[in-house]
């Protein structure tokens, strides 16, 4: 099996099209004018993926640091961040490294983590790992922005559904096994190559829903303070019919 992110890469931007990064942004740059406690500069895009929200950000004027295991999917938020032009590239810090292991060179104002990059945490010790470590490279009140997928969101869409997706030259299929809280996403993608002959790429990946009980417990734990809930990026009451939940939190150190 490979890494799904890996197969999906050249695809990725294109199959989630419908994705208004601006309008997201809009939203996390409210919130830092309105939540956080000085000037924020400094941001840690985690799991940034192929960089939409890295970059931006980036041309919204912030210093932008994108995390991501993935070096297909960090090859793309290179060429995103080449195409933006100079001036916003370099703004860019592209580093290949897991959640739940990473390394940055100095604090940062804020972290955000976009397209529930957090449901692939599939346990809780590496969801607390993880939040320990955001801790550790924001500096004290800084800010910690995530989304998840609700529970309603593994019931209704995810479940034990198949997806299919289609570009020039390739034909994906995606199947879901939703068990117990975790679903299973088997990808089998086949992309044809130069003389017409298609080759075949599989690919497993899994996503675990957690509780907002969950979610702040865990927060708490390890050293932040719970902002709020929001079903758009960061703004508005939540109904309880949501498929994303938008988190806030707040680094509370010494």
């Amino acid at each position: 099996m490979t890494d799904i992110y890996s197969i999906l890469a050249p695809y990725y931007d294109e199959w989630n099209a419908e994705i208004d990064y601006s309008a997201w942004a809009d939203g996390l740059e409210a919130f830092f004018a309105s939540h956080a406690a000085g000037k924020v500069t400094d941001v840690l895009d985690l799991g940034c993926g192929t960089g939409r929200m890295t970059v931006e950000l980036a041309k919204r004027g912030f210093d932008m640091i994108g995390v991501d295991r993935s070096p297909e999917m960090l090859d793309r938020a290179r060429q995103a961040g080449e195409d933006a032009g100079e001036e916003i590239s370099s703004r860019i810090l592209l580093l290949e490294q897991e959640m739940t292991d990473f390394e940055l060179y100095g604090t940062v104002d804020a972290v955000v983590s976009c397209l529930d990059t957090v449901n692939h945490l599939t346990s809780r010790r590496d969801l607390a790992r993880c939040f320990s470590l955001v801790r550790n490279y924001l500096n004290p009140d800084g800010l910690f922005l995530f989304d998840v997928n609700s529970r309603g969101k593994f019931e209704r869409v995810y479940a034990d559904k198949t997806y299919v997706f289609e570009a020039p030259d390739v034909f994906c299929v995606w199947e879901n096994r939703y068990r117990r809280g975790t679903c299973d996403f088997g990808i089998t993608l086949f992309k044809r190559g130069a003389k017409g002959l298609y080759r075949r790429f599989e690919g497993l990946e899994r996503e675990r829903m957690y509780s907002l009980a969950a979610l702040k417990k865990t927060l708490a734990e390890t050293g932040f303070e719970w902002i709020g809930a929001y079903p758009a990026p960061y703004s508005g009451t939540l109904s309880g019919d949501e498929d994303r939940w938008y988190i806030a939190a707040r680094a509370k150190k010494d």
